[in-house]
């Protein structure tokens, strides 16, 4: 007989994505045992991308797919929200659409997450970089886990070091990167603001960081799980920050402005000023002589502060964690 599948649920969100997503769903498909069920976005793509899941679909009629077709590019935080309350399993792994598991990958990490206590809301993979359409495997880090600096801004920890074992420990991270990440489904649903899991208002980048950012805030914990190995094409990356497109670079100076905002209470302010304020001129001082396409975050900053400042509240009312541990996670 064959195994009964995962009570995972995965959700991938697409846009654009024909040149890789094949390669992903039948990387997903070949899991052992599979995920119980498998719930594709699609933000508006018009590259084939829909094709390419409906020969999956055709190809593997025993997992339970669902295409799930906005007729706009809504981003990957509302995306990934649909997707999550399109599932139902207790378990939910967001997997990119240019991200490759081995059958191993999401059976490791939800084994993990059924053995742990409820306080674990999320765990994650070691991922390193892949290359070309179908997704290659290198031995450069891509991400093993998420860590702060004290200026507000996140990383992928080991990011584009070659993987000698230097982060072959199993540990506490400060969150998982949303490249792959599977959590906890009742982690999730407590960790709501204004009814949403992810900030819709991110639309995309940096959307992982806040959620994670909140996890913490909430006495919830992240898990880097290296025995769980995938592989990730990035595409987006600080050094290649002059290629990538106007939007994407207002979305991210916007996003990182509402990351502080939402979390960072008055003493993390009062402890770590110098060094924000330092990025935050830095920043300004780049999109009025640069990146002049990015100053509309400010504006958008301006009109949305009510709302926003409204979540922070609920945000720091709910927490359970003390500001000086939350400060012991930047570094």
């Amino acid at each position: 007989m064959p195994e009964p599948a995962l009570p995972l649920a995965v959700v991938v969100i697409t846009w654009n994505s024909a040149e890789v997503i094949a390669t992903c769903l039948d990387a997903l498909a070949a899991s052992t045992p599979p995920p119980a069920e498998l719930v594709i976005v699609d933000n508006a793509s018009a590259d084939g991308t829909r094709d390419a899941i409906a020969a999956f679909q055709a190809a593997h009629a025993a997992i339970a797919t669902r295409l799930v077709a906005n007729d706009a590019n809504r981003g990957f935080a509302p995306a990934a929200n649909q997707g999550i309350a399109a599932s139902a399993q207790p378990y939910v792994a967001l997997v990119n659409p240019d991200l490759r598991v081995l059958p191993t990958t999401l059976p490791v990490l939800a084994a993990a997450l059924e053995a742990a206590p409820p306080e674990l809301a999320v765990v994650g993979a070691k991922l390193l970089r892949a290359v070309g359409d179908t997704l290659t495997p290198t031995e450069v880090i891509d991400a093993t886990g998420m860590v702060m600096t004290r200026d507000g801004r996140h990383f992928d920890r080991g990011a584009g070091e070659a993987d000698i074992g230097q982060y072959d420990r199993e540990e506490d991270v400060f969150g998982i990167t949303g490249a792959l990440a599977v959590f906890r489904r009742t982690a999730l649903e407590h960790s709501k603001v204004d009814g949403e899991v992810f900030d819709e208002d991110f639309f995309a980048y940096r959307e992982d960081a806040d959620l994670a950012w909140r996890l913490r805030g909430f006495g919830y914990r992240a898990r880097y799980m290296p025995a769980a190995v995938a592989y990730h094409r990035r595409t987006v990356t600080p050094e290649r920050r002059r290629s990538l497109s106007a939007a994407v670079n207002r979305h991210s100076v916007k996003n990182r402005f509402l990351l502080r905002f939402h979390h960072a209470d008055r003493a993390w302010l009062v402890r770590f000023a110098p060094r924000w304020i330092v990025r935050d001129l830095v920043v300004v001082g780049g999109c009025l002589t640069i990146e002049w396409s990015s100053l509309g975050a400010f504006p958008w900053l301006a009109r949305n502060h009510r709302r926003h400042l409204r979540r922070r509240r609920e945000i720091l009312a709910r927490r359970t964690v003390s500001s000086a541990a939350l400060r012991m996670w930047f570094h």
